[in-house]
């Protein structure tokens, strides 16, 4: 059986009526909803559902609707890089499904959105029309009001003729294999500290490999280290959580706490398990009793 996991990334965090539309759109579609998550400074909702590709796509599809018609981001602000209403929409491949097909059904998804709401689409990942897109901040870079600019430096969507739709702005699809969004809090108001530890430990800036990092102003007191982990095997949780802590404490500083944002692969818990306890095979702790 081909199953694939859809991660849909929407630009509202405050409004709890729109999350609970975009919700319940994808549930009718006949997707599996597993979890979601909403964060208002970041302005930002996360959905995690699965389904075989046509529910799937179905889903991705309602969903694209409901944030065209309910989120205009001529009015939106906050923490999070964005470009569009529905900002991010990367498919994952689960059991027998390769990751080419997760790309094929994310070029579907992009097809289908565009014809049904206007928006323009820039395919990223696997799904990528173009080299330089494979990474997603190239396909996001400028935010939803860098859009027009780059339209006229030539820098087209790979679907549709607009800039941008003028409320919900662009969508970036793509496909990838799964990764791990998890936050680190500091206890400390200063967000540059955060700011300085993402901009060291970060791939781009010459740091872990695999690892994509935002230092993010929490505006309660505290500040946040905001990572996407495309490799837990390679960078195991709790070993970066001791690479920020060992990072903080230069500073000055304390880490407050973590924070999962959606879901992870059970072997990533398993890894850190494993580590934890002196196992040399993380299956070990998977298996059942």
């Amino acid at each position: 059986m081909k199953l694939f996991e859809c991660v849909p990334n929407v630009s509202e965090g405050r409004d709890a009526a729109v999350a609970d539309a975009c919700a319940q759109a994808i549930s009718r579609a006949g997707a599996t909803l597993a979890n979601r998550t909403s964060d208002p400074v970041h302005h930002r909702s996360v959905f995690t559902f699965f389904g075989e590709a046509e529910p799937v796509l179905e889903a991705a599809v309602a969903l694209a609707r409901v944030t065209t018609e309910r989120i205009d981001l001529r009015k939106h602000t906050g923490e999070h890089p964005r470009i569009g209403a529905l900002d991010v929409l990367p498919f994952v491949p689960l059991y027998d499904a390769s990751l080419e097909d997760a790309a094929s059904v994310a070029r579907s998804a992009g097809e289908r959105i565009w014809a049904a709401t206007g928006v323009p689409v820039f395919f990223y990942g696997a799904a990528a029309a173009r080299e330089d897109y494979r990474q997603l901040p190239r396909a996001r870079r400028g935010g939803f009001e860098g859009l027009c600019a780059r339209w006229e430096a030539g820098d087209r969507p790979d679907l549709g003729d607009v800039a941008l739709h003028p409320g919900a702005g662009a969508v970036a699809v793509g496909a990838r294999a799964p990764l791990v969004a998890f936050n680190v809090v500091l206890a400390s108001d200063d967000v540059r500290i955060a700011r300085k530890i993402a901009a060291t430990l970060r791939e781009s800036g010459g740091g872990l490999r695999t690892l994509r990092a935002l230092g993010i102003d929490l505006g309660d007191g505290r500040v946040q280290v905001s990572f996407n982990v495309t490799d837990t095997e390679a960078l195991p949780l709790d070993r970066l959580v001791e690479v920020v802590r060992r990072q903080a404490r230069r500073a000055g500083v304390a880490i407050a706490g973590t924070e999962l944002i959606g879901l992870l692969p059970r072997r990533a818990l398993a890894t850190v398990a494993a580590r934890r306890l002196g196992l040399d095979d993380p299956d070990e702790v998977t298996q059942p009793c």
